[in-house]
């Protein structure tokens, strides 16, 4: 974690002994611009040393412990430190190179009093909320938003339906939208409670989802009478957007199942036969949209013609 103050121990690599050296983590070694190399700290370390568990003939590589011992003098008044611990995977030369990052191991910090010998680990609800923000964005940003889009598309063209397909397109979107806010929120928040954890892609994602989602629902307080020239630009903007706003979700959402180290979980199947459910019905009603129009296209032409009276639309009787 950048910043940090740490004390590693490895074997030496011309001795095979335990070494303990002093390091600072600081943003350019992060970014493995340059090798982490051994400096004195800037605090007041007092003495250290470390132990190797296990045996003489224990090494690291064979799963031995070891464990650090150091001494510190604290500033005056300060009682509470904060802890960081983890373990790489090999050293080159005196030069450890970057641990793991996976969620696990940039959650290894706890915050103790020296003088009660109390800690506080940080955030331990935050598995909880890791959890909400899944199942909430989900069902918000990969199902419900998606429902939302099929019902304007093929409820709309239903004509006993009159103006109410609208109501439910407008319904079902808007409260999808305040869901995936929630969500999006619960997922800011455990940014904010995990330093150094970094998710780029899936939050670069779920930003843009957001702000595409805000935009569909201000739209709708611009939106233009169907006498209004602008009419049929604010409905290729609206549907462009919509349906980027629907793509980029679900997607992020399976980015959210990689996050989350759910690849192969039971959530994951339940929403991809959910997903699976949703895109036969697409399919069904799409086959049965151009079913409909091709027979309206050909009756039309028939019509134009002279072989359909006009008084027989739809009745498809032929005359000769």
């Amino acid at each position: 974690m950048t910043g940090t103050r740490a004390l590693i121990a490895f074997p030496d690599p011309n001795t095979g002994q335990i070494v303990l050296l002093p390091y600072i983590i600081d943003p350019t070694v992060k970014l493995q611009r340059t090798p982490l190399l051994s400096r004195p700290l800037d605090i007041h370390l007092i003495s250290s040393s470390a132990t190797l568990y296990g045996g003489k003939l224990a090494t690291v590589h064979d799963g031995a412990a070891v464990q650090i011992y150091a001494t510190l003098k604290l500033a005056t008044n300060k009682t509470k430190l904060n802890h960081v611990w983890n373990r790489g995977l090999y050293v080159q030369g005196y030069s450890p190179t970057v641990h793991p990052t996976n969620p696990n191991d940039l959650s290894s910090i706890t915050t103790f009093d020296v003088r009660s010998g109390s800690t506080a680990t940080r955030h331990t609800n935050i598995l909880t909320l890791r959890s909400a923000h899944g199942i909430i964005n989900a069902v918000s940003w990969g199902i419900m938003l998606p429902i939302g889009a099929v019902t304007a598309r093929y409820l709309r063209h239903v004509q006993s339906l009159g103006p109410t397909w609208f109501y439910v397109h407008a319904a079902i979107q808007l409260f999808g939208f305040v869901l995936g806010t929630i969500g999006f929120a619960i997922g800011v928040r455990l940014g904010d409670m995990s330093p150094g954890v970094q998710y780029s892609l899936h939050r670069k994602l779920g930003f843009a989802a957001f702000c595409l989602g805000g935009l569909q629902t201000l739209a709708l307080l611009f939106r233009p009478k169907t006498t209004n020239k602008f009419r049929k630009y604010w409905k290729s903007y609206h549907h462009f957007v919509g349906y980027a706003c629907v793509v980029l979700g679900v997607v992020n959402v399976f980015q959210g199942f990689e996050v989350m180290g759910a690849e192969s979980s039971y959530a994951k199947l339940a929403y991809c036969l959910g997903l699976s459910t949703l895109i036969g019905v697409c399919i069904a009603l799409e086959v049965n949209s151009w079913v409909v129009f091709c027979r309206k296209s050909k009756e039309e032409k028939l019509r134009r013609e002279g072989l359909i009276g006009g008084s027989d639309k739809g009745s498809g009787n032929i005359y000769s």
